[in-house]
């Protein structure tokens, strides 16, 4: 059996709060698996009237239970896995591009919440997205990326990784090895009393340094 590929144009949807014209900022929020973008952007309303946030939207979309009901979108699976994340920093680049050839920031920020932290990363660092900080937030830092490769040839900013004290998808001994793991690639780390989720208050403090 011989496995082969052809490139196809798709559609990526994104969904936007704010008005581009005015904003100062422009921030890409990237979703965890299982989740749709129009529900995710929800978790950033009313952060920074100063900002245009866009979630992009994973180009996987599927039945959360069986097959009705609540659908929900993710980055890649195991399944060409090589391939999902080559395409997603092409189309999270080609959208980039026409945002910001159409609308003009003075700074530019990306946040990647678990599942969707992994893409962020790999955006921030491989792509064309020109962003000053990244905030990672109970996410695992994907372990393809050259970190100190990147950091001697671009000017970057601050960037973070966030995790609450009671997210049940990372227990304490783990929590451990992937914060010292962010530490030795200069993020600067926040714990929090919270769960699985953006934390309005947190995330409007760190956003306020920036």
């Amino acid at each position: 059996m011989n496995e082969k590929s052809i490139t196809v144009s798709k559609t990526m949807r994104y969904f936007s709060i704010g008005d581009p014209d005015k904003a100062n900022t422009l921030i890409y929020v990237l979703h965890g698996y299982g989740q749709l973008a129009s529900y995710f952007i929800k978790s950033f309303i009313d952060i920074d009237e100063d900002s245009y946030i866009i979630a992009p939207e994973g180009m996987h979309r599927f039945y959360l239970n069986g097959t009705s009901g609540r659908v929900g979108a993710s980055w890649m699976t195991k399944e060409a896995r090589e391939l999902d994340i080559a395409e997603n920093t092409i189309n999270l680049d080609a959208l980039n591009f026409q945002i910001t050839n159409k609308y003009s920031f003075k700074k530019k920020i990306i946040i990647g919440f678990s599942q969707g932290g992994a893409t962020a990363a790999r955006w921030f660092y491989n792509g064309n997205s020109n962003a000053k900080n990244l905030i990672l937030w109970a996410s695992i830092f994907p372990p393809d990326i050259k970190i100190n490769r990147f950091i001697n040839k671009n000017n970057i900013g601050v960037n973070y990784f966030i995790l609450g004290r009671k997210d049940p998808f990372f227990i304490e001994a783990n929590s451990n090895e992937i914060i010292n793991e962010y530490k030795k690639n200069n993020f600067l780390i926040l714990r929090y009393d919270g769960e699985h989720k953006i934390e309005k208050t947190i995330l409007k403090k760190i956003l306020n340094k920036l």
